[in-house]
């Protein structure tokens, strides 16, 4: 599993604000790729960038620079001025929506959801084929043929969202970009909806961007992990790499606070509490993005942008006090996702 099938090279999303000259740095020069088979988690509080990121891979969002490479075929390219016509690419790159229900039509039956990417690409020769391969799609995501005939509001939270799921899976897909896609289900249903991400990854050969908060269900499903802040990616690893050696204090804030289970172990473990708000994306601070909130910040880190480089094997991090951390986390902080 190495060859890349999304490769995103300085990406950056910017939106002009009404009445101003300023703009709203959603997504502010990001940079990796991700290999064909894998899962890629990408974690950060609300509003740092995560949504907007997978939006603007899919294009479902014009980034403002960067390139995209799919599979090899460049597919925005700002400095070339390429933008490839995305319809062909549509069968191979979709998305699961984080809301259920906002992200179906009120007024089309399941069936019609389900069934409107096979219309829109011609794949299928008659109605029965349709027919027949839209109960496919509700089987293979655990409904059944009756739910066809039904609209979104008669469902649960979790039934909505096996519909999206079989709508993106419809036409056959390579890649999925789950945009927080349990983060409105209970804790139980999130389980089990995380699990058949896995069962169809496996059965599908999927690869999958995976965008969440909760770094416990991230970690849970994915290959490797990136940490956003402000727009910007602040640490990247394997996700045990990430887990267990973070050297970011964003990235140890964020381990902090996921919920153990052993209480001994909860007892034992430091909980990191960051120190004011998150600065505005219109107006983000001159050198690193996190210095506003950050123990170790100093002059330096105030003046200079962090370079995001690699500190280990596939380890990259945007910290000028790399060591700091690291030895901070070791000593203090024996944290551990179970």
């Amino acid at each position: 599993m190495s060859e890349k099938l999304i490769d995103i090279e300085g990406l950056k999303q910017y939106f002009p604000v009404a009445g101003s000259k300023a703009q709203v740095k959603a997504v502010d020069d990001v940079s990796f790729f991700i290999k064909k088979g894998e899962t890629f988690g990408l974690v950060g509080e609300s509003g740092c960038g995560k949504t907007t990121t997978g939006r603007s891979i899919l294009r479902l969002i014009e980034p403002t620079a960067g390139k995209i490479t799919y599979d090899g075929d460049v597919i925005f390219d700002s400095k070339s001025g390429k933008k490839a016509d995305m319809l062909p690419y549509r069968r191979k790159m979709q998305i699961v929506f984080q809301d259920p229900y906002a992200s179906l039509d009120p007024r089309m039956t399941v069936g019609d959801i389900v069934g409107e990417a096979l219309d829109i690409h011609n794949l299928c020769k008659d109605k029965k084929e349709r027919y027949d391969r839209i109960i496919g799609l509700l089987q293979r995501v655990g409904l059944n043929s009756e739910h066809a005939n039904r609209y979104p509001h008669e469902f649960s939270g979790g039934q909505r969202q096996r519909v999206g799921i079989a709508r993106a899976l419809a036409v056959d897909p390579e890649f999925i970009v789950c945009d927080e896609p349990v983060s409105a289900l209970d804790v139980s249903i999130q389980a089990q909806v995380v699990n058949m991400f896995e069962e169809l990854q496996n059965e599908l050969k999927l690869t999958y961007l995976f965008i969440a908060h909760d770094l416990s269900v991230v970690n849970h499903i994915s290959d490797r992990i990136g940490v956003m802040y402000l727009g910007h990616l602040v640490e990247l690893a394997e996700s045990e790499e990430l887990i267990f050696h973070a050297v970011h204090p964003y990235t140890l804030s964020l381990i902090s606070a996921v919920p153990i289970a052993d209480p001994k172990i909860a007892r034992a473990s430091k909980r990191i509490i960051l120190q004011g708000d998150v600065p505005s994306p219109l107006n983000p601070p001159k050198g690193c993005a996190f210095c506003t909130r950050c123990p170790y910040a100093d002059e330096i880190c105030q003046n200079e942008k962090p370079e995001f480089k690699e500190i280990g094997p596939g380890h990259y991090c945007a910290c000028h006090h790399v060591d700091i951390a690291s030895l901070s986390r070791k000593s203090k902080n024996k944290m551990v996702i179970v």
